[in-house]
């Protein structure tokens, strides 16, 4: 095809992925707790599946990105769902959790991470959206590339995570953090906190404090329920 020899061609397509490499991190984290208790073979499932379906759904996301940034309320209800996904995967399993013990399941794990990818990629999808410039092919290859780097990125984080354990209760903080963050970029709460202010980082803050803390406190209630 002629865009291949195009120089705008690569230099988006460099673009696209160096941005799927910046914001690759939190998604790998996501990933990495959601199939941290499965068996080593669903894991490897659940990190494949659940990265390919994600990277699907966010090529169409960029699609039609712009118009769902100017929805209100959007991204205030989906950062209330980030939170409770981070506290659900705290809760999964604390710090302590004994390597036999397994997540529910592997459908619950892709189905946790599509949901929280989703949630996590509305602002992220315009700088892929804007490299692209409307290149449909460069788009999709650019995502396509970004599969490997996430994968490789999640297993790295299971690993990481099984030797210390502590980096769960930092992955939930994480997602906290980022949750936060979604809830004040919303159309309607952004103009009461600006981005950038110190109370906007105040409330990324809350949201990681708020679900380390109803983690460990359903943590807690389990375990004296289990004794």
């Amino acid at each position: 095809m002629d865009f291949f020899s195009n120089p705008q061609f690569w230099l988006g397509l460099g673009q696209i992925i160096w941005i799927n490499i910046i914001l690759s991190g939190d998604n790998a984290v996501v990933i990495a707790l959601a199939a941290r208790g499965l068996e080593p073979r669903q894991q490897k499932q659940a990190i494949f599946w659940g990265t390919a379906a994600a990277v699907v759904l966010r090529v169409v996301l960029t699609i039609v990105a712009v118009k769902l940034m100017q929805l209100p309320w959007l991204q205030l209800v989906g950062g209330i769902l980030l939170l409770w996904i981070g506290v659900q995967l705290l809760n999964d399993g604390g710090d302590g959790e004994e390597e036999g013990q397994t997540h529910s399941g592997l459908i619950p794990a892709i189905r946790t991470i599509l949901v929280a990818d989703l949630v996590m990629s509305l602002d992220n999808v315009i700088g892929v959206a804007a490299a692209a410039n409307g290149n449909m092919a460069l788009l999709v290859i650019g995502l396509a590339i970004a599969i490997p780097i996430v994968i490789f990125g999640s297993t790295l984080m299971i690993k990481v995570m099984g030797r210390y354990p502590v980096i769960v209760t930092f992955g939930a903080a994480l997602i906290g953090w980022v949750g936060g963050e979604t809830m004040v970029s919303d159309k309607m709460v952004e103009p009461m906190v600006p981005h950038h202010s110190v109370a906007f980082y105040a409330a990324a803050a809350a949201g990681a404090v708020l679900v380390v803390a109803m983690g460990k406190f359903l943590q807690g209630r389990k375990a004296v329920s289990a004794a």
